[in-house]
């Protein structure tokens, strides 16, 4: 065998791109295994593979490209001594070929990483209906346990002066020092407010605050649950500047209603 001239010929490259006939990549496998040559010859050729397809980013084909190109124009100037035309233009053609391929692959990853990430997403909005399915269904079976609850007193709460169209009602169980509020009759609050529910005392008037009625247009059901280990005689809401404030704003009091002896 002319060790030489199959180095020159241009099958070497054909052999590590997989393009060769099966006849001809066995025999080039055994010589492998006798030229020392030839074996150093193949691992120069993967070597360069090798490095042509690690420094482009997968996912950028324009610079993929760039970068594969000038590399193999520097390895054919390096080599073209040894080489006759038509070896180089068949290096130059598997090369192109391999080049074609490896474009389809990191396309086609491209579109198998977006169809992912796409269906991530969708998996993410219904996981996330269903988590707030299941919080409404709890809310309503809590609040229907509630309405049934022999324990439980309502107590209605009128519109005031500042919003006659106003209402609301207090479910309040004593025994376990909850009250439900049903606040959807309130009207939205003005930006940078927020209803704030007071348990109240009638003599002598003391007022004290149970929590606030926060994010209100955002709620859908619009009921709230807030803790009440007060002996309540009345309870009103009053429209407050945003976190509260320690005693209720009477000019801004929305609904008030007494609990029934």
């Amino acid at each position: 065998m002319d060790i030489k001239e199959l180095i020159s010929s241009g099958k070497l490259e054909l052999y590590v791109y997989g393009a060769l006939p099966e006849t001809e990549s066995l025999e080039i496998t055994q010589s492998l295994k006798k030229y020392p040559e030839i074996k150093a010859e193949v691992e120069e050729i993967e070597a360069a593979l090798i490095s042509l397809s690690g420094e482009a980013a997968p996912y950028d084909p324009q610079n993929l490209f760039k970068s594969i190109i000038s590399k193999l124009h520097k390895r054919e100037e390096k080599r073209q001594v040894r080489r006759s035309p038509l070896p180089q233009y068949l290096g130059w053609a598997a090369s192109f070929l391999l080049l074609v391929g490896m474009f389809f692959l990191f396309e086609q990853n491209r579109d198998l990483k977006k169809a992912l990430q796409a269906l991530t997403a969708e998996n993410t909005r219904f996981e996330t209906q269903i988590a707030e399915a299941r919080e409404d269904a709890e809310k309503a079976r809590e609040l229907l346990e509630v309405l049934r609850d022999r324990n439980i007193l309502k107590v209605p709460l009128a519109g005031q002066e500042i919003a006659p169209e106003s209402y609301a009602a207090v479910y309040w169980n004593q025994e376990e020092e909850t009250t439900f509020i049903d606040a959807r009759e309130l009207p939205p609050p003005p930006a940078g407010m927020v209803y704030q529910v007071w348990s109240l005392k009638l003599n002598p008037l003391a007022a004290v605050s149970i929590g606030l009625l926060e994010d209100l247009e955002e709620d859908d059901d619009k009921i709230y649950r807030l803790e009440n280990p007060n002996e309540s005689q009345g309870f009103g809401i009053t429209l407050e500047p945003e976190g509260g404030s320690e005693t209720p704003t009477l000019e801004n009091l929305y609904t008030l209603g007494t609990v029934a002896i």
